[in-house]
Protein backbone atom coordinates (compact mmCIF):
# COMPACT_ATOMS: atom_id res chain seq x y z
CA UNK A 1 0.00 0.00 0.00
CA UNK A 2 1.32 3.95 -1.07
CA UNK A 3 2.21 5.45 2.19
CA UNK A 4 -0.29 8.32 3.41
CA UNK A 5 1.62 10.93 5.60
CA UNK A 6 -2.10 11.86 6.72
CA UNK A 7 -1.65 8.58 9.09
CA UNK A 8 1.55 9.15 10.73
CA UNK A 9 1.31 8.83 14.45
CA UNK A 10 2.07 11.85 16.18
CA UNK A 11 5.08 11.19 18.18
CA UNK A 12 3.64 8.62 20.03
CA UNK A 13 4.74 4.85 19.95
CA UNK A 14 1.14 3.81 21.04
CA UNK A 15 -0.84 2.54 18.81
CA UNK A 16 -3.90 4.57 18.29
CA UNK A 17 -6.97 2.23 18.77
CA UNK A 18 -9.37 2.08 15.04
CA UNK A 19 -12.16 3.71 14.75
CA UNK A 20 -15.78 2.01 15.74
CA UNK A 21 -17.52 0.07 12.95
CA UNK A 22 -20.46 2.06 10.90
CA UNK A 23 -23.58 1.37 12.52
CA UNK A 24 -26.09 -1.23 10.81
CA UNK A 25 -26.72 -0.43 7.54
CA UNK A 26 -24.79 2.59 6.90
CA UNK A 27 -21.69 3.31 4.43
CA UNK A 28 -17.89 3.79 6.26
CA UNK A 29 -16.87 7.53 5.74
CA UNK A 30 -14.95 8.58 2.59
CA UNK A 31 -11.81 9.36 2.49
CA UNK A 32 -11.64 13.00 1.48
CA UNK A 33 -9.24 11.98 -1.40
CA UNK A 34 -11.91 9.58 -2.90
CA UNK A 35 -14.21 12.37 -3.29
CA UNK A 36 -11.86 15.16 -4.66
CA UNK A 37 -12.71 16.34 -8.30
CA UNK A 38 -10.95 18.48 -10.30
CA UNK A 39 -12.55 21.79 -11.78
CA UNK A 40 -12.78 21.85 -15.66
CA UNK A 41 -13.35 24.38 -18.00
CA UNK A 42 -14.76 24.17 -21.54
CA UNK A 43 -14.14 26.05 -24.88
CA UNK A 44 -15.37 26.12 -28.05
CA UNK A 45 -15.95 29.19 -30.45
CA UNK A 46 -19.90 29.86 -29.19
CA UNK A 47 -20.15 27.97 -25.99
CA UNK A 48 -23.15 26.61 -27.77
CA UNK A 49 -22.42 23.09 -29.43
CA UNK A 50 -19.58 21.14 -28.50
CA UNK A 51 -18.37 23.02 -25.42
CA UNK A 52 -21.90 22.44 -23.85
CA UNK A 53 -21.85 18.82 -24.83
CA UNK A 54 -18.83 18.22 -22.95
CA UNK A 55 -19.81 20.82 -20.25
CA UNK A 56 -22.75 18.42 -20.34
CA UNK A 57 -21.01 15.27 -19.92
CA UNK A 58 -18.94 16.66 -16.61
CA UNK A 59 -21.83 18.21 -15.01
CA UNK A 60 -23.55 14.71 -15.14
CA UNK A 61 -20.63 12.78 -13.66
CA UNK A 62 -20.38 15.54 -10.57
CA UNK A 63 -17.49 17.38 -11.90
CA UNK A 64 -17.26 20.86 -11.57
CA UNK A 65 -17.33 22.46 -14.81
CA UNK A 66 -17.71 26.23 -16.17
CA UNK A 67 -17.42 26.92 -20.32
CA UNK A 68 -17.18 29.61 -22.44
CA UNK A 69 -17.12 30.43 -26.27
CA UNK A 70 -13.62 32.43 -27.61
CA UNK A 71 -15.28 33.88 -30.71
CA UNK A 72 -16.19 37.74 -30.89
CA UNK A 73 -20.09 36.88 -30.76
CA UNK A 74 -21.92 34.10 -30.98
CA UNK A 75 -23.23 33.08 -33.99
CA UNK A 76 -25.61 29.96 -35.24
CA UNK A 77 -26.68 29.21 -38.83
CA UNK A 78 -29.49 30.59 -39.75
CA UNK A 79 -31.05 29.83 -43.74
CA UNK A 80 -28.60 30.12 -45.64
CA UNK A 81 -24.38 30.85 -44.91
CA UNK A 82 -24.51 34.27 -45.36
CA UNK A 83 -27.42 34.43 -43.17
CA UNK A 84 -26.18 33.48 -39.65
CA UNK A 85 -28.33 34.06 -36.21
CA UNK A 86 -26.06 36.50 -34.47
CA UNK A 87 -25.84 37.10 -30.25
CA UNK A 88 -23.95 38.69 -27.83
CA UNK A 89 -21.98 36.80 -25.37
CA UNK A 90 -22.89 37.74 -21.31
CA UNK A 91 -25.85 39.18 -22.64
CA UNK A 92 -28.28 36.94 -24.25
CA UNK A 93 -29.78 34.04 -23.10
CA UNK A 94 -30.22 30.32 -24.27
CA UNK A 95 -33.50 30.66 -23.80
CA UNK A 96 -33.85 33.89 -25.66
CA UNK A 97 -32.21 32.21 -28.52
CA UNK A 98 -34.39 29.23 -28.19
CA UNK A 99 -37.92 31.27 -28.30
CA UNK A 100 -36.89 33.44 -31.71
CA UNK A 101 -35.51 31.14 -33.55
CA UNK A 102 -38.65 28.86 -32.61
CA UNK A 103 -40.87 31.63 -33.87
CA UNK A 104 -38.93 32.45 -37.00
CA UNK A 105 -38.90 29.35 -38.08
CA UNK A 106 -39.43 25.70 -35.90
CA UNK A 107 -39.56 23.36 -39.06
CA UNK A 108 -36.02 24.77 -40.06
CA UNK A 109 -33.96 24.75 -37.01
CA UNK A 110 -35.63 21.65 -35.33
CA UNK A 111 -34.33 20.24 -38.72
CA UNK A 112 -30.68 21.20 -38.27
CA UNK A 113 -30.98 20.42 -34.93
CA UNK A 114 -30.32 23.97 -33.30
CA UNK A 115 -33.58 24.22 -31.35
CA UNK A 116 -32.99 20.87 -29.65
CA UNK A 117 -29.13 21.90 -29.21
CA UNK A 118 -30.44 24.99 -27.50
CA UNK A 119 -33.22 23.08 -25.46
CA UNK A 120 -30.29 21.15 -24.20
CA UNK A 121 -28.29 24.92 -23.30
CA UNK A 122 -31.35 25.86 -21.45
CA UNK A 123 -31.09 23.48 -19.10
CA UNK A 124 -27.45 23.53 -18.19
CA UNK A 125 -26.71 27.28 -18.08
CA UNK A 126 -28.53 30.45 -18.15
CA UNK A 127 -26.04 31.52 -21.46
CA UNK A 128 -23.32 31.67 -23.26
CA UNK A 129 -20.22 33.19 -21.72
CA UNK A 130 -16.92 34.60 -23.53
CA UNK A 131 -13.32 33.41 -22.52
CA UNK A 132 -11.96 36.92 -22.65
CA UNK A 133 -14.29 38.48 -20.44
CA UNK A 134 -13.63 35.89 -17.61
CA UNK A 135 -11.68 36.89 -14.70
CA UNK A 136 -9.40 34.33 -12.82
CA UNK A 137 -10.50 33.90 -9.34
CA UNK A 138 -13.48 36.64 -9.34
CA UNK A 139 -15.94 34.88 -7.32
CA UNK A 140 -19.22 32.91 -9.63
CA UNK A 141 -21.69 32.55 -6.78
CA UNK A 142 -24.46 34.31 -8.82
CA UNK A 143 -24.12 30.99 -11.26
CA UNK A 144 -25.07 28.90 -8.52
CA UNK A 145 -28.73 30.97 -8.09
CA UNK A 146 -29.48 30.75 -11.74
CA UNK A 147 -29.32 26.86 -11.60
CA UNK A 148 -25.84 26.46 -14.13
CA UNK A 149 -25.05 22.39 -13.78
CA UNK A 150 -21.33 22.24 -12.52
CA UNK A 151 -21.27 25.66 -10.92
CA UNK A 152 -20.85 23.45 -7.66
CA UNK A 153 -17.61 23.91 -6.80
CA UNK A 154 -16.49 26.79 -9.25
CA UNK A 155 -17.25 29.42 -6.83
CA UNK A 156 -13.56 30.67 -6.51
CA UNK A 157 -13.41 31.32 -10.10
CA UNK A 158 -10.28 28.51 -10.75
CA UNK A 159 -10.24 26.24 -12.65
CA UNK A 160 -7.45 23.01 -12.98
CA UNK A 161 -8.04 21.82 -16.27
CA UNK A 162 -9.15 24.00 -19.28
CA UNK A 163 -10.13 21.74 -22.30
CA UNK A 164 -10.81 23.83 -26.10
CA UNK A 165 -12.99 21.86 -29.01
CA UNK A 166 -10.52 23.25 -32.02
CA UNK A 167 -7.17 24.74 -32.39
CA UNK A 168 -7.79 28.03 -32.98
CA UNK A 169 -10.09 28.36 -29.81
CA UNK A 170 -6.88 27.05 -27.93
CA UNK A 171 -4.40 29.22 -29.25
CA UNK A 172 -7.08 31.91 -28.03
CA UNK A 173 -6.80 30.88 -24.75
CA UNK A 174 -3.26 30.23 -24.47
CA UNK A 175 -2.73 34.09 -26.11
CA UNK A 176 -5.23 35.08 -23.66
CA UNK A 177 -3.86 33.92 -20.22
CA UNK A 178 -0.65 34.69 -21.05
CA UNK A 179 -2.38 38.66 -21.79
CA UNK A 180 -4.03 38.23 -18.47
CA UNK A 181 -0.73 38.58 -16.01
CA UNK A 182 -0.99 35.03 -14.54
CA UNK A 183 -2.42 37.32 -11.35
CA UNK A 184 -3.06 34.03 -9.53
CA UNK A 185 0.13 32.63 -10.18
CA UNK A 186 -1.77 29.11 -10.51
CA UNK A 187 -0.84 26.38 -12.99
CA UNK A 188 -3.45 25.04 -15.28
CA UNK A 189 -3.80 22.49 -17.94
CA UNK A 190 -4.65 23.16 -21.58
CA UNK A 191 -5.60 20.77 -23.74
CA UNK A 192 -7.60 20.93 -27.35
CA UNK A 193 -9.58 18.21 -28.40
CA UNK A 194 -10.22 18.93 -31.92
CA UNK A 195 -13.72 17.70 -32.70
CA UNK A 196 -15.87 19.36 -35.86
CA UNK A 197 -18.63 21.40 -35.05
CA UNK A 198 -21.74 19.26 -35.82
CA UNK A 199 -23.84 17.59 -32.87
CA UNK A 200 -22.85 13.84 -33.34
CA UNK A 201 -19.02 14.63 -33.29
CA UNK A 202 -19.47 17.19 -30.50
CA UNK A 203 -22.03 13.67 -28.51
CA UNK A 204 -18.35 11.37 -29.52
CA UNK A 205 -16.48 14.45 -28.47
CA UNK A 206 -18.02 14.97 -25.24
CA UNK A 207 -17.85 11.47 -23.95
CA UNK A 208 -13.77 11.24 -25.16
CA UNK A 209 -13.38 14.61 -22.39
CA UNK A 210 -15.21 12.80 -19.93
CA UNK A 211 -12.79 9.86 -20.55
CA UNK A 212 -9.93 12.32 -20.25
CA UNK A 213 -11.36 14.02 -17.08
CA UNK A 214 -11.63 10.74 -15.43
CA UNK A 215 -8.22 9.82 -16.19
CA UNK A 216 -6.64 13.13 -15.02
CA UNK A 217 -9.16 13.08 -11.76
CA UNK A 218 -8.12 9.46 -10.61
CA UNK A 219 -4.33 10.64 -10.82
CA UNK A 220 -5.16 13.49 -8.78
CA UNK A 221 -6.78 11.52 -6.36
CA UNK A 222 -3.91 8.89 -6.42
CA UNK A 223 -1.16 11.72 -5.52
CA UNK A 224 -3.63 12.88 -2.95
CA UNK A 225 -3.85 9.47 -1.40
CA UNK A 226 0.09 9.05 -1.32
CA UNK A 227 1.47 12.57 -0.76
CA UNK A 228 -1.53 14.37 1.07
CA UNK A 229 -3.52 17.68 0.24
CA UNK A 230 -0.72 20.36 1.37
CA UNK A 231 -0.35 23.13 -1.19
CA UNK A 232 -2.72 21.43 -3.64
CA UNK A 233 -5.14 24.75 -3.72
CA UNK A 234 -2.58 27.14 -4.12
CA UNK A 235 -1.01 25.19 -7.11
CA UNK A 236 2.21 23.64 -4.98
CA UNK A 237 2.94 20.75 -2.90
CA UNK A 238 4.53 17.61 -3.33
CA UNK A 239 0.89 15.92 -4.88
CA UNK A 240 0.21 18.86 -7.05
CA UNK A 241 3.98 18.29 -8.83
CA UNK A 242 3.75 15.13 -9.01
CA UNK A 243 -0.28 14.96 -10.62
CA UNK A 244 1.69 17.96 -13.24
CA UNK A 245 4.73 15.70 -14.25
CA UNK A 246 1.94 12.59 -15.37
CA UNK A 247 -0.08 14.51 -17.20
CA UNK A 248 1.70 14.10 -20.22
CA UNK A 249 1.62 10.44 -19.84
CA UNK A 250 -1.58 10.24 -18.73
CA UNK A 251 -2.60 12.76 -22.38
CA UNK A 252 -0.54 9.54 -24.38
CA UNK A 253 -2.65 6.95 -22.96
CA UNK A 254 -5.71 8.73 -24.02
CA UNK A 255 -4.46 9.70 -27.63
CA UNK A 256 -4.04 6.26 -28.13
CA UNK A 257 -7.20 5.16 -27.43
CA UNK A 258 -8.72 8.17 -29.14
CA UNK A 259 -6.54 8.43 -32.67
CA UNK A 260 -9.40 10.07 -34.46
CA UNK A 261 -9.22 13.73 -31.91
CA UNK A 262 -5.85 15.17 -32.13
CA UNK A 263 -5.18 16.26 -28.97
CA UNK A 264 -2.83 19.75 -27.95
CA UNK A 265 -1.51 20.48 -24.49
CA UNK A 266 0.79 23.27 -22.25
CA UNK A 267 0.70 24.49 -19.42
CA UNK A 268 -0.37 27.63 -18.38
CA UNK A 269 -1.12 30.31 -15.66
CA UNK A 270 -4.23 32.05 -14.15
Amino acid sequence: MAYDPRRTNSGTSTPQPPPPPPASGMAPALDPADSYKLKFCTVCASNNNRSMEAHLQLSGTAFPVISFGTGSLVRLPGPSITQPNVYHFNSTSYNQMYEELHGKDERLYRSNGILNMLDRNRQLKWGPERFQDWVPGIPRVDHLAKGDKGAAGTEGGVVDVIITCEERCWDAVVDDLMNKGSTLNYPVHVFNVDIKDNHEEALTGGKAILDLANRLNGAAVDEHRIHGTEGWENGTGAARQSFDENVPGILADWQEKYPNLPALWTVAWL
